[in-house]
């Protein structure tokens, strides 16, 4: 299921993820040469793909919304 991006905060590692409409959230990063999102490591290229939808797998799999920002996995 599509979901658009409504925000991006990073992980205990350092790494991105984007916060979703839905509640969930998903890991952007950028590793090349496998994974190609150089939008990521810039705040004007995550701030560009505010409202881009990506795949919820947790949507998908029938997880319910999750909507306390404090609960963010």
């Amino acid at each position: 299921m599509q979901q658009r991006i409504v925000d991006f905060h990073t992980d205990d590692e350092g790494h991105w993820v984007a916060d979703l409409e839905c509640g969930h959230t998903r890991h952007v990063r950028h590793r090349p040469p496998w994974v190609q999102r150089p939008w990521v490591i810039t705040r004007r290229g995550r701030r560009n793909m505010l409202g881009y939808r990506l795949w919820c797998k947790r949507c998908a799999d029938g997880e319910p919304p999750q909507r306390d920002p404090e609960a963010r996995s």
